[in-house]
């Protein structure tokens, strides 16, 4: 099947071949002058004279070739399809003051929970491809750092603006599960899942993390919770009387029998991260357990005619000029 993509060009043939035709009809026949016919009665008319009498329609031949390339005909290929993972992510992300801890490492270096955490969600968002992600933060409250999007880069650079000290400090964990169920409300996923991460037990907001877990449940939402920290004492960076940046050990309560019913209630699964590559490993694992194949209907691909019709049409052409002025070289 031959489809075009300026299919109104092709109305113009017909006016090609009557402009044509009315030029050539009207021209003046050349020839010789003989006093009689007696003279040239009996003689055949040879196939030179009879084709070069036609050179008319290659001319014609050549435009309708050049208009039916213009109109780009078109040969269509078998439509593409893909498989791709239709989830929508909320990265819910503790950015309370007890995320100042620096008992992680990175590129070799002792470094703060949140500036790890954040590294590693980057990595976890560069490696999605056609889910939506969004991200909410909390202490004290729960904030949306950026709604829904597949839009990457956006999301990380909303992600560089998460700090510590910014929000009111306390642990909100309710809170924030709601915050982010409102991010997925209504969406039309068929997967939908939140990535909860925090160091501390629920000290603040209104609402009681379970009571926020059964919604999640009746809402189809899966919650994977992450116990970020070191067990027992974690360093905590201070400053001396001199200015001087000290590390005092404090102890930082987990509330692990929380997070694991939050992920029992709505099917999902409670991981514990004591170190940066532990931490890279349950983002990996995540990863790899939601995975939600659905077919897309990709593009439909075409092979452009064009081309050979233009060809086409200057070989004609160039055919014609060499015949006009060699095998059918009309005299005078």
């Amino acid at each position: 099947m031959i489809l075009f993509k300026d299919p109104w060009i092709l109305l113009l043939i017909p006016l090609v071949i009557l402009w044509v035709y009315w030029t050539n009809s009207g021209r003046e026949v050349k020839g010789f002058r003989f006093p009689s016919l007696q003279m040239v009665r009996g003689l055949e008319t040879s196939l030179k004279c009879r084709l070069s009498r036609y050179l008319w329609l290659a001319r014609a031949c050549v435009l309708i070739l050049f208009l039916l390339g213009l109109a780009r005909p078109q040969s269509p290929l078998e439509e593409t399809k893909r498989a791709t993972e239709g989830i929508d992510i909320v990265l819910t992300v503790d950015a309370s003051g007890s995320m100042a801890a620096e008992d992680f490492e990175l590129e070799g270096r002792r470094t703060n929970r949140l500036k790890v955490v954040k590294d590693v969600v980057a990595d976890f968002v560069r490696m999605r491809s056609s889910d939506r992600v969004g991200m909410v933060a909390f202490g004290g409250r729960a904030y949306t750092v950026c709604p829904l999007t597949l839009d990457y880069d956006w999301l990380l650079t909303n992600l560089e603006r998460v700090e510590l000290g910014v929000l009111e400090d306390g642990t909100a964990i309710g809170s924030a599960i709601v915050s982010s169920l409102t991010r997925l409300k209504g969406t039309k996923a068929k997967s939908k899942i939140i990535i909860l991460l925090t160091d501390g037990m629920n000290n603040a907001g209104q609402v009681d993390p379970l009571k926020a877990a059964k919604a999640a449940q009746a809402l189809g939402v899966k919650i994977y919770t992450i116990g970020a920290g070191t067990r027992g004492l974690a360093p905590f960076p201070m400053q001396d009387f001199f200015g001087r940046t000290v590390y005092q050990n404090v102890k930082i309560d987990l509330d692990e029998e929380l997070l694991n019913q939050i992920a029992s209630v709505t099917g999902g699964t409670y991981y514990r991260a004591t170190d940066t590559t532990s931490l890279r490993r349950i983002y990996e694992e995540i990863d790899k357990l939601e995975k939600t194949k659905i077919e897309e209907s990709g593009y439909r691909e075409y092979k452009e005619l064009f081309p050979l019709l233009v060809l086409c049409a200057l070989g004609l052409l160039v055919l014609g000029i060499i015949l006009e002025n060699t095998i059918l070289l009309r005299i005078p």
